[in-house]
């Protein structure tokens, strides 16, 4: 059983996905992380000499791989870009989206430079386009929606753990 989270970069994932993992005592992956790995450099740097296309090459075979083992798994924000991507979220495990208004994000991520879709101009006209783009593609992904808002990390855990619970996906302590 895997359970991947879903969202826009800095909703929380790797955050959460970890907690979250340590909790159902699963393994824990990090999609960017396990991209990074293979690619021996920052995803920014991939991402500004080879360009997007290339990364979302290797996005897509890496997901292919990590939502056939069990555990928790946190996906980059753009995983949803690719239709067959969405296609083995869902169809292989239970997908949660991390929702995040992109002045909660821009609240949180304004002092990241790691984010390579964030070095522009106005960041947050950018998390506003992201979020126009990706949300509906969230939406189509997720089995469970979890508002993420103001709640901590352990809150957040809480209400994704309780809504697996009442879908009979993880055992009720």
């Amino acid at each position: 059983m895997i359970i991947s989270l879903v969202g826009l970069p800095g909703s929380g994932k790797s955050t959460v996905g970890r907690q979250l993992a340590r909790r159902l005592q699963l393994s824990f992956n990090d999609a960017d992380q396990v991209i990074e790995q293979r690619i021996g450099c920052p995803i920014r740097e991939f991402f500004e000499r080879e360009g997007e296309t290339s990364f979302r090459d290797i996005e897509e075979q890496v997901l292919d791989e990590l939502t056939q083992q069990s555990g928790v798994l946190s996906t980059g924000g753009g995983a949803v870009l690719r239709e067959v991507n969405r296609q083995r979220l869902h169809m292989r495990g239970k997908v949660v989206y991390l929702k995040s208004t992109p002045e909660e994000l821009m609240r949180r991520l304004r002092h990241d430079t790691q984010r390579p879709l964030l070095q522009v101009g106005d960041p947050l006209q950018r998390l506003r386009e992201l979020y126009a783009v990706r949300d509906p593609l969230y939406r189509e992904t997720a089995h469970f929606v979890i508002d993420t808002g103001r709640p901590s990390v352990a809150t957040l855990v809480n209400m994704i753990v309780m809504q697996l619970e009442l879908a009979g996906i993880v055992p009720q302590n």
